[in-house]
């Protein structure tokens, strides 16, 4: 077959010519010619319709064995993936250095090897002496796991192909691993996207379930090519401040449940212990009400959690800039409920600092904490102290008025379950479900309730 000869073409004016030159002879324009390769050769080099295998389709409804989920061990990380592991997953978890990540892989594999299982644990970041040294630490020494310090993927996918696939891989960390297939060093796009192909591709087709551990950025995202959080089937982000003793484990993506659930742990001697009500963690326990103190029960997945939102105003002189200042909480949802309670109130925050902050260290993202923190500006401002045993929710729109809000009863099932008698939120909760409720249609409402003029 004769070789076909290249052209180039101007993309300016349409012109050929024979090879390639900076400047268009014809319409003098610079840098304009791009090779044209005739379609010939193109199908002859792109043409996938042969040469490949024939594929086995099966029905939607053809009868076979699903999958069945393997518990951790612990019923916070299994509440996290939806009921457990499913073999042949791979789970992707990210969360900033030192908050635990390797604690809670490591409790969990040595859970699952007790219950005669066979788990591979491997360490790319820490030698093997380093890791028996942390179980040594959290007592599961014993326990029977195989354990080793590799960052070669080839090395360690051969390895495990000479016997039965374990039943948990974990790999600590994918930026670790390093493909002799692929340029660049261990950490780059390629490096990341092929390994973490190659343990995924080992997980389908031998049922293994594998734990990827992944670095986070300065912005608390997963470290490496986006398209990692999409190949894997689960991503997990564990997250805490350092300075508190909790730790949250949330879904983020999740193939085989639902997303959001979190998992509460609280960080002790011995490792990660579970926290199986986890509004205790966040509410004060006081006896006697303060001013500038409201309880909001938020909503994680399907899991309420009773939280303190508390709030400071401080009167300043006059000409003095006030300063406002949030913890846990949006700082521009702050500044657009301050101006609703001035807009539609009549209250004055423009002459007072204003400080928020969410108890326990605790983050909310919920819009329907609202009213919550409404509640707890006004009673800081008039130095009232909000009713006892009592619990806020709801969304502040811009005209003021008080907006419905997702699952009201399982959070006023929640905070009736820990003592609180009294809640206030949106008009519209059923009957049934509002013993000592009081619904409020807009914001003034809530400032008369505060006020005590109502």
């Amino acid at each position: 077959m004769a070789k076909s000869k290249r052209r180039y073409v101007c993309q300016a004016c349409g012109s050929v010519s024979p090879r390639w030159q900076g400047q268009c002879a014809d319409c003098a324009e610079w840098n304009t010619l791009v090779e044209d390769v005739p379609a010939t050769v193109f199908s002859q080099k792109h043409d996938l319709s042969r040469g490949g295998r024939a594929l086995a389709f099966e029905p939607l409804n053809a009868p076979t064995q699903l999958p069945v989920r393997k518990s951790t061990g612990l019923a916070e990380f299994d509440r996290a993936l939806g009921g457990g592991l499913v073999p042949g997953s791979a789970v992707l978890m990210g969360g900033d250095p030192g908050i635990g990540k390797s604690t809670l892989l490591l409790q969990t594999a040595a859970t699952i090897a007790r219950g005669g299982n066979d788990v591979v644990y491997v360490s790319g970041e820490e030698a093997a002496g380093q890791v028996r040294l942390r179980a040594s630490r959290m007592g599961v020494v014993d326990a029977p796991i195989r354990l080793a310090s590799e960052t070669s993927v080839r090395d360690i996918l051969t390895t495990l192909g000479q016997g039965d696939p374990p039943a948990l891989l974990v790999i600590d960390s994918i930026q670790t691993m390093h493909s002799d297939t692929i340029e660049g060093a261990p950490g780059t796009v390629s490096q990341v996207r092929g390994c973490a192909l190659e343990l995924i591709r080992y997980a389908k087709e031998t049922g293994c379930a594998v734990v990827l551990v992944g670095h986070v950025t300065k912005d608390g995202t997963i470290a490496g090519p986006r398209v990692l959080e999409h190949m894997v089937d689960v991503v997990m982000s564990f997250e805490g401040e350092r300075s508190h003793q909790y730790r949250i484990l949330r879904a983020l993506k999740n193939r085989f449940g639902a997303v959001d659930e979190i998992g509460v742990f609280a960080m002790a001697a011995e490792g990660l212990e579970e926290v199986a009500n986890p509004s205790l963690l966040f509410l004060s326990g006081r006896d006697q009400p303060l001013a500038g103190s409201a309880v909001f029960p938020a909503l994680e997945g399907t899991r309420p959690v009773l939280v303190e939102i508390q709030a400071l105003i401080v009167r300043l002189q006059s000409g003095a800039t006030p300063r406002r200042a949030v913890v846990g909480w949006d700082s521009g949802r702050l500044a657009m409920l301050l101006a609703v309670l001035e807009s539609r109130c009549g209250l004055n925050f423009s002459s007072a600092e204003v400080y928020l902050n969410i108890a326990g260290g605790y983050r909310l993202t919920d819009p329907a904490a609202d009213l919550a923190v409404a509640a707890a500006l006004v009673s800081a401002l008039a130095d009232r102290p909000l009713p006892d045993k009592a619990a806020w929710f709801g969304e502040v729109s811009l005209a003021g008025e008080i907006r419905p809000v997702a699952h009201a009863p399982l959070r006023l099932r929640e905070a009736a379950k820990l003592g609180f008698t009294r809640s206030f939120g949106p008009n519209g909760v059923k009957p049934e479900d509002a013993k000592g409720y009081r619904g409020f249609a807009a914001l003034a409402n809530l400032v008369d309730q505060v006020m005590g003029n109502a």
